[in-house]
């Protein structure tokens, strides 16, 4: 019988293998290592002393040294937490981003209110209490096979006899180091056992380190990052600013817009209704039909200077919501070039700000459908969900449609997530290759 073994199984064996020999003498696998060694030291010294602290705070509760006590003893655990969230970045690249700053109210009894209510602070108490057993467990399981792996190979080479082993290497070899466990505890039979244990037990020491390492990480992404408050107010001083920065490059926009088109349109039209003036004004040497050809220049400037302002008016607030939302919608979808589908089922009208949200997303995505999708027809569906408004924009044209931060950040996609983001919205897009494509809009219904 013939086992055939294709190539990339071969290569992949080949390079798990690898993988294998070399963990125990990577940079990562001592870092780790270190940062298991450094972590479980700090946690046990920090619960010692926060658990230590807070006992005698709680039994002299009454007085204000008793409450004093107790937020000393918060403040060095968020400082515990502080120099974990540290460590794990410089070893183990391990970036938490960090919480809301302590912000002390003014005077002493602000500051003690403060130091109590701070949840950060409880968070990293809540961490050290988890931290420590599951560093005990670290110790058993991961620093053991280190110490276990370096005792056995040194017995190994020294001339055998029973190494002071612990934890998995006691559990599972106990026979190989045990006198009983062979007949000549010093002999070339029971060296070689203790040097195949040595080896398995340095080549698997790196993955239990990584595994408790693992755990550390999601725990400490857990408790000693930003919760779910924080999470939302810095979203929602993000979607502030980008807001703030897409108003200032609108009214600039349209700043530069009046200064460069109707600005320069209106000088045109005074400076020739100007020369108008002055040849009505020489009467000796009038000729009617230049008089006539600079009021009809003048006039034609008036009106593309009028095309223009309305232009920017409808750019600033679309008259169309006038007639609330659905009519709005009813009109882009009228002045589609490629045939649009309106579905409508609106109970409650949103307020102005979301409904001009709404309004410009529908016709940024039908001006994408006409310029880029090559679709044949498309479909507007605007339902109320509760408190929630979803616009769904479909196309069957070629897909491939994604957001890109390349540009503009106040056009196109991204400049439409943006906008949905301002108001606690979400933009969704779905566009494989060949379409369809579909954009979700859900929206808040008052903002």
């Amino acid at each position: 019988m013939v086992i055939v073994v294709s190539d990339e199984l071969e290569s992949r064996v080949k390079e798990v293998a690898r993988t294998i020999l070399r963990t125990p003498f990577t940079r990562r696998t001592w870092s780790e290592l270190w940062f298991v060694v450094v972590g479980t030291a700090l946690a046990v010294a920090g619960l010692a002393f926060v658990g230590i602290t807070m006992v005698a705070g709680a039994v002299l509760a009454i007085t204000f040294f008793g409450l004093a006590l107790i937020g000393i003893s918060l403040r060095a655990a968020r400082g515990i937490g502080t120099f974990q969230r540290r460590l794990a970045a410089g070893l183990v690249g391990e970036h938490v981003p960090d919480p809301t700053a302590f912000a002390p109210r003014p005077g002493f009894l602000g500051w003690l209110q403060s130091a109590l209510r701070d949840r950060t602070a409880w968070r990293s108490v809540a961490y050290l209490l988890v931290k420590v057993p599951l560093a005990l467990l670290g110790i058993l399981m991961a620093l053991s096979l280190w110490f276990d792996a370096f005792t056995c190979l040194v017995a190994a080479v020294g001339g055998g006899g029973r190494p002071p082993v612990f934890g998995v290497a006691r559990a599972f070899f106990d026979g190989v180091f045990t006198a009983g466990g062979s007949p000549d505890p010093t002999g070339g039979l029971h060296r070689v056992a203790l040097l195949l244990v040595g080896a398995i037990l340095l080549f698997a020491a790196p993955w239990a380190v990584r595994a408790m390492v693992f755990l550390d990480r999601s725990l400490m992404r857990a408790l000693l990052g930003p919760d779910a408050v924080d999470l939302r107010m810095r979203s929602l001083e993000h979607s502030r600013a980008q807001t703030v920065d897409a108003s200032a490059a609108t009214l600039r926009r349209i700043e530069r817009d009046l200064h460069d088109g109707t600005q320069a349109q209106l000088v045109a039209v005074a400076m020739r209704l100007g020369m108008v003036k002055e040849k009505l004004a020489d009467t000796d040497h009038l000729d009617l039909a230049q008089v006539t050809a600079l009021v009809n220049d003048a006039h034609r400037g008036a009106k593309e200077a009028i095309v223009e302002l309305r232009d920017l008016a409808r750019g600033i607030h679309p008259p169309a919501l006038d007639t609330r939302l659905e009519g709005a919608l009813s009109t882009l979808a009228a002045r589609s070039t490629v045939p649009t589908d309106l579905t409508l089922a609106i109970d409650d009208r949103p307020t102005p700000a979301i409904e001009s949200i709404a309004y410009f997303c529908v016709a940024e995505l039908l001006a994408n459908v006409a310029q880029h999708a090559q679709a044949s027809r498309a479909s507007i569906t605007c339902a109320q969900h509760g408190q929630s408004l979803r616009l769904v924009v479909r196309d069957d044209g070629t897909g491939g449609a994604a957001a890109s931060s390349v540009g503009s950040s106040s056009s196109g996609l991204r400049g439409l997530a943006d906008r949905v983001q301002a108001v606690d919205g979400r933009l969704d897009i779905v566009s494989p290759p060949r379409g369809p494509t579909v954009v979700t809009v859900d929206l808040p219904l008052h903002a």
